[in-house]
């Protein structure tokens, strides 16, 4: 017969477990809608402020300089990213997060190029450029559909697109491989931890329990 104190031990840890994992569900639940949250107020952030911002009075090598400068602010954001990831208790979520983060300030950067381009010198592209015409050429070059009814005229219009091309493939391939590692560490950080305390708190009841039988 088992003892009546064992028993009671062992719902009392099947009723703690539960409620840890209740807890952990609950926990991930708040992280996923926290993300979509800052996700979507960081996206309508940019695109508001890239509708909004006065971009009237550039020239081209403005438009040039902004694309060094931003592609430099993005190399720097992604580094903070990286060091958030790993250091994160969700580490896959703010992988996905920092991935579109990064995405909609590359579109938005090669946009407001665009845009300033065809503003500084008109027919640097085949039609007239609206933000909303170099948010949408934008888009297509990065999906690599290129439907062809607005092309780079200029030479610096086609510089920037062969620069948007190459970054673009790099953030598209090396740039969620930098990001999924990192997860990945974060992960295996997280893991590492709780086994030791969990061993170390369970060591000690155990140790009688074998002694006991062995005896």
């Amino acid at each position: 017969m088992s003892d009546p104190s064992e028993r009671r031990a062992g719902h009392g840890r099947s009723r703690a477990g539960g409620s840890r994992r209740h807890h952990d569900r609950r926990a991930r639940r708040r992280a996923n809608r926290a993300v979509v949250v800052r996700t979507v107020l960081m996206s309508a952030a940019l695109l508001t402020a890239y509708y909004l911002l006065p971009l009237e009075e550039y020239r081209v090598g403005g438009a040039m300089a902004l694309i060094a400068c931003g592609l430099l602010a993005i190399v720097l954001l992604f580094v903070w990213q990286v060091r958030t990831i790993v250091s994160s208790p969700h580490p896959r979520l703010r992988a996905v997060e920092s991935l579109i983060l990064t995405v909609i300030v590359f579109l938005a950067l090669f946009a407001t190029a665009y845009y300033l381009m065809d503003r500084a010198t008109p027919g640097s592209f085949t039609e007239p450029m609206t933000r909303t015409d170099s948010l949408y050429y934008t888009l297509s070059t990065f999906a690599t559909v290129g439907f062809g009814d607005i092309t780079a005229r200029s030479e610096p219009g086609r510089v920037a697109t062969m620069i948007q091309m190459v970054v673009g493939l790099l953030l598209v391939g090396g740039a969620a491989r930098v990001l999924t590692s990192a997860a990945e560490v974060g992960l295996q950080r997280r893991r590492g931890a709780p086994p030791a305390s969990d061993g170390g708190a369970d060591a000690g009841p155990e140790g009688p329990e074998r002694h006991a039988s062995g005896s």
